[in-house]
């Protein structure tokens, strides 16, 4: 599951990521409210960690663009202010969820595993060839077998299975391995990709050189 994580608080913001990625979440860290609107128009998030007292503005201000949102995202307020009036303007406002900081991470991890299930619930079986790809349960199966990934091998096929019909372009791929804030090597995505393509078959992922890459695909393979 890809979240957005928009935290000013430096040392807060790094806790969290380095909680979360360990947790196979894929994690991108944003500091303000600008940020956070580049982020989203260049991606599709699941959840936003939304805190509403940041360095340039309230946090609740990105709550409309959020709501107009065709794959809405659920937003989890977070705020240093115990106060029932603050989570009451910000549910109103139109996030889903609330966390007062400082927040156990395990109460986080809870409401997130739960956004997972809910979300599971509509996501596809994908088939190809011999190949089943399970996205709600996390698990992919070649010639009736189940095949070991490792998290960073399910986060990229994860994002090229939700959208097997396009091609993803590695800036978008490599996002998905390390998120906005981490500097990687030219060549750590052709790694991976390599990786994949040994456990799911050279055949199944699909190179279109200055493009990027995509699943063989045909409609007829979508269970």
């Amino acid at each position: 599951m890809r979240i957005l994580l928009v935290e000013d608080d430096v040392a807060l913001s790094e806790a969290v990521c380095g909680y979360l990625r360990a947790k196979s979440f894929v994690v991108d860290p944003v500091d303000g409210l600008r940020s956070a609107r580049a982020a989203l128009a260049g991606a599709r998030y699941a959840a936003v960690l939304l805190d509403l007292h940041l360095g340039d503005g309230d946090g609740l201000s990105l709550l409309p663009l959020l709501r107009s949102l065709a794959d809405r995202p659920v937003v989890i307020a977070l705020t240093a202010r115990d106060q029932v009036s603050d989570r009451i303007r910000g549910l109103d406002a139109g996030a889903d969820d609330y966390l007062v900081k400082p927040y156990d991470p395990g109460e986080l991890l809870a409401r997130l595993r739960a956004i997972e299930r809910r979300r599971g619930n509509d996501a596809p079986v994908l088939h190809l060839g011999t190949l089943e790809i399970d996205l709600a349960r996390d698990m992919v199966r070649k010639a009736g077998a189940p095949v070991v990934l490792t998290s960073k091998e399910w986060a990229l096929l994860r994002v090229m299975a939700s959208r097997p019909d396009r091609i993803h372009t590695r800036e978008t791929l490599q996002d998905a391995l390390y998120g906005f804030d981490s500097e990687t090597d030219s060549n750590t995505l052709e790694v991976f990709v390599s990786r994949l393509r040994r456990k799911l078959g050279r055949e199944y992922i699909q190179t279109l050189r200055g493009l990027g890459y995509r699943l063989a695909y045909a409609p007829e393979d979508a269970a």
